[in-house]
């Protein structure tokens, strides 16, 4: 089973993470953390990687619905959103909500989820759009 959602942009590094926080508040989504994991992975291991940074992304409302739902979904809250050096490109992945829907087997997170999956699909588009106009 794929979990993830992945657009590639032609972008740098830090355009895409600025368009990606601005496509996703465009979606509703805020951005709860941040996590440098090639900073990190370079202060802890002393490992050099490619750029790579995970940002927890929340929708309040929708958090809201799958708590109601499930107080357990914390767990795989927020969405994480990850945006990586991939070649000379940079990816932008999402968590796939239907992953919850999936490991939980609640048929009732099923309308988030698919919430969730159009606002993050519509995030996606909007960074791929950027990315071939301009």
């Amino acid at each position: 089973m794929r979990y993830d959602r992945t657009v590639h942009l032609a972008t740098d590094f830090a355009t895409a993470v600025a368009r990606t926080r601005d496509a996703l508040a465009a979606q509703g989504f805020g951005i709860l953390t941040e996590i440098d994991v090639t900073a990190t992975l370079k202060a802890k291991l002393d490992h050099d990687m490619e750029d790579y940074v995970i940002l927890g992304a929340c929708n309040p409302p929708l958090a809201h619905r799958a708590l109601e739902t499930d107080r357990t979904i914390g767990l795989l809250l927020p969405c994480n959103v990850v945006v990586r050096r991939d070649g000379d490109r940079t990816a932008v992945q999402a968590l796939d909500p239907n992953t919850m829907v999936a490991l939980t087997e609640l048929d009732a997170l099923r309308p988030v989820a698919e919430e969730a999956t159009h606002r993050l699909d519509a995030a996606l588009a909007a960074l791929a759009s950027a990315d071939t106009t301009g």
